[in-house]
């Protein structure tokens, strides 16, 4: 991919359209992996979602950069950071086959939190009363959308909370490789990364997709794909202080997807606590932009 010209980073507006169809495509493909896991086992359809990603990154990259967009100044790290984004691709797929979409998506919006969190002993950085302040809030909001007597007060919530831990690790690897890598470099080694272990285990899950499956299967990892890249573009024209808030406007889109494909609604309670995780995130979001 040639670089933008310098103008294109001042394009506010282009970089939240960007950033909104993004949101869109992540949470489509949330929704087409909540309907497969009804038929297949998970490890097949993160198989074929990261499968699709890498053949894509190949065939938009090698021709361009040849192999030495594989190159890496820290593989080790590298490997840690694609195997905590399978452990989210794992977590949150098995969490969708219990949890609405809605509410799995909220609570996997802890990760900005955790991440505020954990910057202090991994990161060694400064975080404010505020902040810790937003991530005890956004913490009671997930206690609010899991209270006791609830439909989702289950073991089954772990796995999204799961999920969240290990995203907040992904992005505080991704924070520190941003440093030694490129982007490019450091998706292209995750999806083989993940591709390859991934590939080890799906012999003894597999099961031949219908014809429409399969066609889903390969429109999820179009979408996953196509979504990182639109994300990618997106804060090449804006900056990421303006773009973070737009980023929860995932959890509505998943709402609405929950909504007209698997009929459900959230509660009041529910959404209480899904707009204080939002408000939260975003509380952190100023604070740290401050």
């Amino acid at each position: 991919m040639t670089s933008l010209p310098l103008s294109g980073a001042n394009r506010p507006l282009t970089g939240i359209g960007l950033m909104l169809v993004a949101t869109f495509m992540f949470a489509s493909h949330d929704a087409m992996s909540k309907y497969l896991s009804g038929f297949y086992p998970i490890i097949l359809i993160v198989w074929a979602r990261y499968l699709i990603h890498t053949l894509l990154m190949a065939g938009i990259f090698l021709p361009q950069s040849g192999l030495r967009v594989l190159r890496t100044k820290s593989p080790g790290l590298q490997i840690l950071r694609a195997l905590c984004l399978l452990g989210v691709s794992l977590l949150f797929t098995a969490g969708l086959m219990f949890i609405p979409l809605a509410e799995a998506t909220s609570v996997i919006f802890l990760a900005p939190l955790l991440v505020t969190a954990l910057s202090v002993p991994l990161l060694g950085e400064r975080v404010s009363p505020g902040q810790w302040a937003a991530v005890i809030v956004g913490f009671v909001g997930v206690l609010i959308i899991v209270h006791p007597g609830g439909s989702l007060f289950t073991p089954a919530v772990l796995l999204p909370l799961s999920a969240a831990l290990c995203f907040s690790f992904y992005q505080i690897l991704t924070r520190r490789l941003s440093e030694v890598d490129s982007a490019t470099t450091s998706n292209f080694v995750a999806g083989l990364v993940n591709t390859l272990v991934m590939s080890v285990l799906v012999p003894f899950f597999w099961q031949l997709p219908s014809f429409s499956h399969g066609l889903m299967m390969l429109a999820l990892g179009g979408c996953g794909m196509a979504a990182h890249l639109l994300l990618t573009h997106a804060f090449r024209h804006a900056a990421p202080a303006l773009l973070a808030p737009f980023g929860y406007v995932q959890i509505v889109f998943a709402g609405l997807l929950g909504l007209l494909i698997f009929a459900h609604t959230p509660d009041l309670m529910t959404l209480s606590g899904i707009l204080i995780i939002c408000l939260s995130g975003l509380a952190a979001a100023w604070q740290s932009r401050r």
